[in-house]
């Protein structure tokens, strides 16, 4: 799972590059290209961008705070877009995983250019977890 987290088409596409991945957290570095902007006239990245790039954040912080492995599959995902990225700058987006029960993990990420503290958007994100251990179970008629 961490060789291939940082090695997804998405990701390669974007030109991104995954910074850490350990422990619960996640950080990948998105340089600035100019087929990601959404708006041409400010060009301000396009939110959809952020968007995927906070989620697969999310799921790497959960995969890398799995003890066992186990499919992750996102619930639900809030983001709260904070500000415009600003035009030909990097993105860093950063997550980590709050709590893992049984089958759910709750995670939070932050994109941001300067500092985590001035973010462009946050994320609040839960994750459905399948384990592999237990083989599900077919019911007879």
């Amino acid at each position: 799972m961490r060789k291939g987290m940082g090695n997804t088409a998405f990701l390669r596409a974007l030109g991104g590059t995954l910074e850490n991945f350990a422990d619960g957290h996640g950080r990948i570095r998105l340089p600035f290209q100019p087929f990601m902007v959404g708006n041409p006239d400010t060009g301000v990245i396009h939110g959809g961008v952020l968007t995927a790039l906070l989620d697969q954040a999310c799921g790497m912080a959960v995969g890398s705070a799995l003890r066992m492995p186990a499919m992750i599959a996102t619930l639900d995902l809030r983001i709260d877009y904070m500000k415009p990225a600003q035009p030909e700058t990097d993105l860093i987006i950063e997550s980590e995983c709050l709590k893992i029960a049984h089958e759910v993990a709750f995670t939070r990420g932050y994109a941001f250019q300067a500092t985590r503290d001035d973010p462009v958007a946050i994320a609040t994100a839960t994750f459905m977890l399948t384990h592999f251990d237990t083989p599900p179970q077919m019911e007879r008629r």
